[in-house]
């Protein structure tokens, strides 16, 4: 893995983290975490994921944190043409991040869609274990994959499928008739988090 650089911003939503390295000629997104309960938790599972060390972002990633702070107040953004860096991910999953970005804002697809997406069918487990190791949260939009019947599923960010929501009604849909309406801020380590079985379930299509 080439080397990576990472830094920390404050959203409405808390602390997320983005890292980055050269691709090419341009800056590209190698990471995106969500907040967890805590900054120093997010600053560990980025540096964890990277390798990377802290650093200033340069002017390309400044301008994506920016606008995933706009996203996360409201003011929805398309990220489809944000550069991102796959390397060492596996070619089924790429396409599956490939296929996933082409969601806009405001739609939702399916694990069972998405696999038809790819000429897969069948693959809706497979498609699911993917979006479950999803590198670039956000960026490459897993919260956008529903299960069958449009029921939740799994996600693997802090707060689990309560984040899901809340990331759904920020783009003014949700699933199952829910819109979520949740402050991540509000969830502090000794509270009983919905992390706790939806992380275990992510990536499960149900």
């Amino acid at each position: 893995m080439k080397p990576c650089a990472y830094s920390m911003f404050e959203t409405p939503l808390g602390w997320c983290a983005i890292a980055w390295h050269q691709s090419g000629n341009q800056m590209a997104v190698t990471f995106l975490k969500l907040p967890e309960a805590t900054a120093e938790q997010t600053e560990s599972m980025i540096a964890q994921s990277c390798g990377g060390i802290p650093a200033s972002a340069p002017h390309e990633i400044a301008a994506v944190m920016r606008r995933v702070c706009k996203h996360l107040q409201g003011e929805v953004q398309d990220f489809r043409d944000v550069a991102v860096d796959l390397e060492g991910i596996a070619p089924f999953a790429r396409r599956v991040y490939a296929a996933a970005r082409e969601i806009p804002p405001g739609e939702t697809r399916t694990y069972g869609e998405l696999a038809q997406a790819l000429h897969c069918p069948g693959a809706a487990r497979a498609v699911g274990q993917a979006l479950g190791k999803n590198p670039i949260a956000l960026i490459i939009p897993c919260h956008r994959v529903l299960a069958a019947g449009r029921r939740p599923g799994g996600f693997s960010a802090f707060g689990g499928r309560a984040t899901k929501a809340t990331l759904l009604a920020l783009e003014g849909t949700g699933f199952g008739g829910v819109h979520g309406q949740l402050s991540l801020i509000s969830l502090r380590p000794d509270e009983e988090s919905p992390s706790q079985s939806s992380r275990a379930d992510a990536g499960r299509p149900e």
